[in-house]
């Protein structure tokens, strides 16, 4: 597999949808989490990240103008001791409360699919954490329907153990625009992860088509010492 420049897979593509990208910063020390979303509509544009205890949650820039909130407004983003979820949906809770419960990343999965957004079948992504004694390893997840078919799921989960400093994976909802929308394709992809967070936030940012983007959140977390930065960027302020 060869490493792909992260600024030019963002920018070649208008319509990723929703984009995890985990893994560790140049420096070796941080282990870093990007998650954006994007939207076509106007119920999808209307929307912003905010702060929520440790993580994140979607939320309604303009209230009067939601019209179906149940896949736009969920936690991204939520902490359980060591480990840091990341994902697209209301699986957050999903993984969250399995894996308090001993669950493993993929067991608490076991029991979610792809969102019921038909046509599109909108894939679920989801990333996994994991920083104990100065050791960092990552997973990422996605659930999707069979080329469409909603009688079908595709469950793919991809362990990555100790990355490489100023390397990651990038996993996202669709491979462009379309109608329906048609699904991420293949293994994560493999880039490079350059600057501070915020100069990376600014690369990821300033790289998402400018009509579709919506919010972005990052995160690097000192792998010594467990301690973070964030950054969120909505387009409505």
């Amino acid at each position: 597999m060869e490493k792909k420049c992260l600024k030019a897979e963002l920018e070649g593509n208008a319509y990723p949808g929703r984009g995890i990208v985990l893994g560790k910063s140049e420096d070796g020390t941080k282990a870093v989490i990007a998650y954006f979303i994007m939207g076509r509509s106007e119920n999808s544009r209307n929307r912003v990240f905010v702060e929520d205890g440790e993580g994140i949650r979607t939320q309604a820039y303009d209230p009067s103008k939601l019209v179906d909130p149940s896949l736009i407004i969920y936690a991204p983003v939520r902490v359980l001791g060591n480990k840091t979820i990341v994902t697209n949906g209301d699986q957050t809770d999903t993984i969250y409360e399995g894996m308090d419960k001993q669950l493993t990343f993929e067991q608490t999965l076991r029991s979610r699919e792809f969102e019921p957004d038909a046509p599109n079948y909108t894939p679920r992504i989801s990333g996994i954490l994991h920083i104990e004694n100065g050791r960092y390893n990552y997973a990422l997840s996605i659930l999707k329907s069979n080329q469409g078919d909603p009688d079908s799921c595709h469950r793919f989960t991809f362990a990555y153990e100790n990355p490489k400093a100023g390397e990651g994976h990038f996993i996202h909802t669709y491979v462009g625009d379309g109608s329906p929308l048609p699904s991420f394709e293949g293994e994560p992809t493999w880039v490079s992860i350059s600057g501070d967070i915020d100069s990376f936030t600014d690369l990821v940012w300033n790289s998402l088509n400018p009509d579709n983007k919506v919010s972005l959140f990052v995160r690097f977390i000192d792998i010594a010492t467990g301690r973070y930065e964030s950054r969120i960027v909505n387009k409505n302020q």
